[in-house]
């Protein structure tokens, strides 16, 4: 709960959001302050599926500003009674109608490889920006995934001061060798190198670094 001016109270009260309602009420008089506010926190929710293949629980992700539609998104499934035409609905849009589903996986792999190298959430970010403008490129198709997000992490790494070798970020990833992220660290640099018109400051690379 947070502190509001309320009108009826004439001074400031305790409020409280009626997340079934959206609204924004005083603790005290009960006045609403603020109708329909929008909640940009997960909100979870059941919904029974008869056909098994889907887990009920449906929660929505918190707003993302490098996804085009912010990670807002809706899954349709078939209900109990549900015709067929509900379930060729859902089909084709479970299949992949979905534009940010790839950047998505993208940066849940940005994610998980900076969590598993202690990497602050500053560097996080800048590899999922380094990653979107690849992706704005359309020059990620074909290409390694795993290599590529772990480039973005190496570049990321040396924007933010805190440089990390190539074997300590091939250390955590499973699909990708050292010369390919090496590899797709230079993809990266030249890429957007071109799309920027300016040179992309990487800090000082060491031979070593690829040891």
């Amino acid at each position: 709960m947070s502190d509001t001016y309320c009108t009826d109270c004439k001074r400031n009260t305790e409020v409280v959001f009626d997340h079934a309602a959206g609204d924004t009420v005083c603790s005290e008089c009960g006045l609403v302050l603020e109708a329909r506010t929008i909640d940009e926190t997960s909100e979870w929710r059941t919904f029974a599926d008869d056909a098994g293949d889907h887990d009920p629980n449906r929660v929505g992700g918190p707003v993302n500003p490098l996804l085009a539609d912010a990670a807002l998104s809706t899954v349709i499934s078939r209900g109990a009674g549900g015709s067929n035409g509900d379930a060729s609905l859902a089909r084709l849009q479970n299949r992949g109608s979905d534009p940010d589903r790839a950047i998505v996986l993208a940066f849940k792999t940005i994610s998980n490889m900076a969590d598993r190298l202690s990497l602050v959430t500053t560097i996080k970010d800048r590899a999922s920006e380094i990653y979107k403008r690849l992706e704005d490129q359309k020059c990620t198709r074909g290409r390694n995934l795993e290599a590529l997000v772990a480039g973005c992490i190496y570049i990321a790494c040396r924007q933010e001061g805190k440089p990390r070798t190539v074997k300590e970020i091939c250390s955590v990833v499973a699909g990708a060798t050292k010369k390919e992220i090496g590899r797709a660290k230079e993809f990266i640099v030249k890429q957007l190198k071109v799309e920027m018109g300016e040179s992309m400051e990487m800090g000082t690379i060491h031979a070593g670094d690829y040891l």
